[in-house]
């Protein structure tokens, strides 16, 4: 151990380097990781990191990758969920801030960099499970009918694909954040839910859990709480789907309206239902002079295939992706 460091200290620098990590899609090397630290207020030698990362690496919460890079590991984004809960209240709501932010995707030009949610399957029944996620594809629940598929040892955002397993990247909802944030118009990401949907028709939200107040992401806990039901929603149009709830100001309606266009043109028809200013939307309050907004959960296909028994791990706002990088799932 480093000379006056105690075990809580360590474990304290740990988690603020897996997090560093996380919020990165590349590999990140130790000088580039104490320049990031220094904004959690941890200033560590490059030695210091060093040390670090290689109790990382022995957890299996990194993964070296040339260089001296590191990338953050399925195993290490848990870890990170769960320690030291308390102190990581708000902490997806700062995930999603940052992702957004980093969103380049220009839905007129089709091009940039988009958000994903990185699932991982087991390799042999991957493609069992593709036929499956199809339907709720087909059916307009997803944000995007295009996904990048990798294999062990490549990555997908920040996730690399472990052995045995095959990957998939679907687009992430955060997506129309980035391009609402682009275009000027101040977005606030509310809460992720469960949405009722009745003869194929949005009703009302059956579960809620807010931004700020959570530090997992809701739509895996929704997933492993078993909480959905995307395949009947899919197929008879009749049950409960994983959405998002945003609200912007009032005056911007017209250019979200623009923009949601311009981005369902492009093949990501992510906003679901826009509500009108200051009434309620799939009986949500919204405040004055404000819009709601429903957003379709980007897991929703993964979803799906976890009802019908699939083994599969998910890792909502895994990072970045180039568009070009998407195929349709038409075509896989």
């Amino acid at each position: 151990m480093i000379q006056g460091a105690t075990p809580s200290d360590v474990e304290r620098k740990v988690i603020s380097i897996l997090k560093v990590l996380s919020e990165f899609s590349e590999p990140l090397g130790s000088i580039t990781i104490a320049r990031e630290l220094e904004r959690y207020g941890i200033f560590l030698s490059e030695r210091a990191v060093r040390y670090h990362l290689r109790i990382t690496d022995e957890r299996g919460y990194t993964r070296p990758l040339g260089r001296g890079g590191r990338m953050i590991t399925p195993q290490g984004m848990d870890e990170l969920k769960s320690a030291l809960a308390p102190e990581q209240v708000g902490f997806i709501i700062e995930k999603l801030e940052l992702l957004a932010f980093r969103t380049t995707f220009d839905p007129l030009k089709r091009c940039g960099e988009v958000p994903i949610n990185t699932s991982l399957f087991n390799k042999n029944k991957f493609k069992e499970a593709l036929v499956l996620m199809k339907e709720v594809f087909k059916a307009g629940l997803a944000v995007s009918e295009s996904v990048v598929v990798a294999e062990e040892g490549e990555k997908l955002g920040n996730v690399v694909v472990p052995h045995g397993k095959t990957g998939m990247a679907t687009v992430c909802s955060v997506v129309v954040n980035g391009v609402l944030i682009k275009a000027g118009v101040p977005i606030q990401p509310k809460f992720g839910g469960v949405l009722e949907i009745k003869d194929r028709e949005p009703r009302r939200f059956t579960a809620i859990i807010n931004y700020d107040g959570t530090s997992l992401d809701p739509s895996e806990q929704y997933m492993r709480a078993k909480m959905t039901q995307v395949r009947a929603a899919a197929g008879a149009g009749n049950g409960r789907i994983l959405a998002n709830f945003r609200e912007v100001p009032a005056l911007a309606r017209s250019i979200v309206e623009e923009r949601a266009q311009a981005l369902k043109d492009a093949g990501m028809p992510g906003v679901y239902v826009l509500g009108n200013t200051s009434e309620p939307v799939c009986r949500i309050h919204v405040g004055l002079n404000r819009v709601g907004m429903v957003l379709l959960g980007g897991l929703n296909p993964v979803a799906a295939a976890a009802e019908a028994g699939f083994e599969v791990e998910s890792v909502a706002e895994s990072g970045l992706v180039d568009y070009n990088q998407l195929v349709s799932v038409w075509k896989l």
